[in-house]
């Protein structure tokens, strides 16, 4: 094996990269309004430089890693979790990236705090200094996610008494404990689904979708994760009831989760439980949990309706992209129907992913987790929103069931390109921020040649 790869080598490149990416996220992150630099001052500029040339370094530290998990003496799970808490070491002190949303969760928790419908008005309604963080587009937007997360957001609000720079830590580390759920529940759940434990962490936890996404911009995806893994391992045991229970409990962090109650009610039954009383424990479970948690909250249900909380306008997903394109035509062509293009092309999608997650699970009942890493990432890139990190939802479960090294490269692929697709400050870029971005980038690129060339010399020297 090339001398370049091994752990520790490993460790120090992607902990290099993480550096550079809380260093430069000080001048071109999601900062505070209070500290935004225009894009175009040299220090936004080297900032995003600098962030791009750590991000491919990181991206390069993990796929030397994965060398090393598919070799012959692949780290042990203990070892790929110490490498996980090195890298994202850095993150914990950086400033949210690559996203703004952490500021609309401390403002919908401020608004429950308050005893506000944080489902029926925006942060807007809060008014003040955390409101004006929130991006302007979600100020008058009902909150999307369910009562566990809002009391949570909620509980951390009346902690921090509003203070911006501990509500944002203090939500750093409530991601940071989903994703420590993660990486718990993922060796579990390789080894009841026949994958390797070291892979399944290599791919579902030191992702670098994880740490850019998860860790550094403390999104509650991580939460969902977190909770829906455990409930499966509990599932995997004697604890069905608990198993429901935490799934829902994700379910009313973010709704996709719900999924995971058909692999709870499979698994069950697979452990020699009727389909009747399996599917009877998994609904009483459900519901007495989604009551509690409600009432707990304070909040009610308007969560329920607020799942059709609009998309981004500037949203890439597949389907938004047919109706744009498609209203184009139409309004070329003088068609009233122009309008109606997008909402129909989401109707579309939804159907066929209904579609979709019926067919994986009739093909793949015999494999829950796998069926349910299908299925999420099915509902996520045929859903009428997309963002990088929601391709997690089922690379997450993917990475714990999946079938062959094949399908683990082709979901690193994809963890690559998504990696690359966001700017630090969660904005959308011009042409200049796209240069410098490439700029970052192809320094790292450079630098990680002349280090492999100079660890060969050696070797070359010795064979002349």
């Amino acid at each position: 094996m090339a001398p370049f790869v091994d752990l520790r080598r490993c460790q120090i490149l992607g902990l290099a990269g993480t550096a550079f990416l809380a260093a430069g996220g000080e001048t071109s992150g999601a900062l505070p309004v209070a500290d935004l630099l225009h894009p175009a001052s040299a220090r936004a500029a080297l900032g995003l430089v600098g962030v791009y040339f750590g991000l491919v370094l990181l991206i390069a530290a993990w796929a030397l890693l994965g060398r090393l998990v598919r070799g012959p003496r692949p780290p042990a799970p203990r070892a790929l979790l110490a490498v996980l808490a090195v890298w994202a070491a850095p993150l914990l002190v950086a400033p949210p990236l690559f996203s703004r949303d952490v500021y609309s969760y401390l403002a919908q928790g401020a608004m429950v705090e308050a005893h506000m419908d944080v489902y029926a008005h925006g942060p807007s309604q809060l008014g003040g200094p955390l409101a004006d963080e929130v991006a302007p587009l979600w100020r008058h937007t009902g909150a999307p996610y369910g009562p566990v997360f809002l009391a949570v957001a909620a509980a951390l609000s009346g902690l921090t008494r509003g203070e911006l720079p501990a509500g944002l830590f203090g939500m750093r580390l409530v991601a940071l404990a989903g994703v420590a759920l993660m990486a718990a529940a993922l060796p579990r759940l390789a080894r009841h689904s026949g994958a390797d434990p070291s892979a399944a962490l290599w791919l579902g936890a030191l992702n670098p979708l994880v740490l850019l996404h998860l860790v550094a911009g403390a999104h509650n995806d991580a939460v969902m994760l977190g909770l829906l893994g455990v409930g499966l391992v509990a599932s995997l045991g004697r604890w069905p009831v608990l198993g429901a229970v935490l799934v829902t409990l994700a379910a009313l962090v973010k709704a996709p989760a719900a999924l995971g109650l058909a692999a709870v009610v499979v698994l069950q039954v697979r452990a020699g439980r009727s389909p009747a009383k399996a599917v009877l424990t998994a609904t009483v479970a459900a519901a007495g949990t989604t009551v509690a948690a409600t009432a707990v909250a304070g909040t009610g249900y308007g969560w329920i309706a607020a799942l059709s909380t609009p998309v981004s306008p500037q949203n890439w997903a597949l389907t938004t992209l047919l109706g744009r394109a498609t209203r184009a035509l139409l309004e070329h062509l003088g068609s009233g129907l122009a309008p109606l293009a997008i909402p129909a092309w989401h109707a579309l999608g939804i159907v066929a992913a209904v579609v979709a997650v019926v067919l994986i699970w009739l093909r793949l009942r015999p494999r829950p987790v796998y069926a349910l890493g299908l299925s999420l990432a099915a509902v996520a890139a045929l859903g009428p929103a997309i963002r990088p990190w929601y391709a997690l939802w089922g690379l997450f479960l993917i990475a714990a069931a999946a079938p062959s090294t094949s399908v683990r490269h082709r979901m690193a692929a994809v963890t690559g390109v998504l990696a690359l697709l966001v700017l630090p400050s969660g904005g959308a870029a011009d042409t200049g921020q796209l240069v410098l971005a490439v700029s970052g980038g192809a320094l790292a690129v450079v630098v990680l040649w002349q280090a492999h060339q100079a660890e060969l010399a050696p070797a070359l020297g010795r064979t002349a």
